[in-house]
């Protein structure tokens, strides 16, 4: 999984907590840079689980500019947390895809 603890030294507790372990059933919430708020939105749009999140990420060929976008557009993000949010799933491919 993720290589060697250096890394993980730059990481918040809630991304590095979302990363050490597969996705599950977890609600969208779990998902680094997902406020409440923002939880709020895309649970409106159908958007209750971070695997289905994932699967969002994933449709925009894991690009983290476009997916950033529409986070921001669609579901009102905030610049920050769509950088969040999208390093979050990106990291989480990069250890279980």
């Amino acid at each position: 999984t993720l290589q060697g603890t250096k890394e993980m030294d730059h990481m918040s507790p809630r991304l590095r907590a979302f990363l050490s372990e597969p996705i599950g059933e977890k609600d969208v919430c779990w998902v680094d840079g997902i406020s409440h708020e923002l939880a709020i939105n895309l649970v409106t749009k159908g958007i209750n689980k971070a695997y289905i999140l994932l699967g969002q990420f994933l449709l925009m060929h894991k690009n983290e500019a476009e997916f950033q976008r529409w986070l921001i557009c669609c579901c009102g993000a905030t610049e920050y947390e769509a950088q969040q949010s999208s390093n979050c799933l990106k990291e989480w491919c990069a250890c279980f895809l």
